[in-house]
This record gives structure tokens, sequence and C-alpha cells, in this order.
């Protein structure tokens, strides 16, 4: 029961972390992150497993993360208020070629950042651009101006 306890605690830990660090950073992996990811999660093994390294503490460890995870899926997809709370929301970070600053500041995301999304779309000018959402992936959806 000690491993799924703090099965638990750690799961609903790395969901606040997650949704903290932000969707921009968790959609775009470089290299260091892939090691943070590495060495989290033997740090995470450590703490939640302790020194049990028998075959029925790890089944246990990945059950519990199994349930726990379809049970985020099922709750977001069941309940609608829950939603915004565990994937959150999109975004609008660019109004009928405008930027909302405080959207932008909010996610940490630059100007030149946009620029860049838009151009990965195709979209030479943010001006001919109605809508700029930050979907709940993390990624940037461009919506043009009607002409």
């Amino acid at each position: 029961m000690d491993l799924v306890l703090r099965t638990v605690f750690v799961f609903f830990l790395i969901l606040v972390i997650t949704r903290a660090v932000g969707r921009r950073e968790l959609s775009s992996m470089e290299p260091f992150d892939l090691i943070l990811l590495v060495v989290i999660g033997d740090l995470v093994q450590q703490g939640v497993t302790q020194s049990d390294y028998s075959l029925t503490g790890a089944v246990t460890v990945i059950a519990t993360i199994a349930l726990l995870t379809v049970s985020m899926s099922y709750l977001s997809f069941r309940f609608r208020r829950l939603r915004p709370l565990l994937e959150g929301e999109p975004l609008v970070l660019l109004e009928d070629g405008r930027p909302i600053a405080r959207n932008l500041r909010r996610e940490r995301i630059t100007l030149d950042e946009l620029h860049a999304a838009a151009r990965e779309q195709q979209i030479g000018s943010l001006e001919r651009v109605h809508l700029a959402i930050l979907e709940t992936s993390g990624r940037i959806s461009f919506i043009p101006s009607p002409e």
C-alpha cells in the first residue's frame, strides 16, 4: 500500500509541475530537456520504490501510474469543468495582427518565436493573421484574416 500512496503523490506532483512549466516549453524538447526527463525518471523511481526492487513493486507502481493516467483522461473527457485544470485552455496570443503582450508574457513567448511559428506555417506577416492561438498541446494555430 505504501508504494501506491507514494506513486499517487508523485503522479500528482508531476502533473502540477508540468502544468506550471507551461505548454510551450513542453511542446519543444531540447537535448537538455531529454536528459532532465531521464534524471527525473530515475529520481522518481528512487522516491517511489525506495529500496523495493521486487517485480511485485515494479508492477504495482506501473499499474498505479497507468490507472491514474487513464483516470485523468476519463475525468477530463467526462467532466468538462475539470478539463481546464487538467489540460489547460487555448490562449489567444495575437488578435487582428496585434500581439497580446500579457498573454505572451504569461507563456514566456517572444515576438520572434511567434514570427518563427508563423513562418513555419507559411505566413509571412503577422498583420495578415486574425488570431494566433496557443493550443493546449503547445502548438500555435494561426487563423488568417479574411481578405
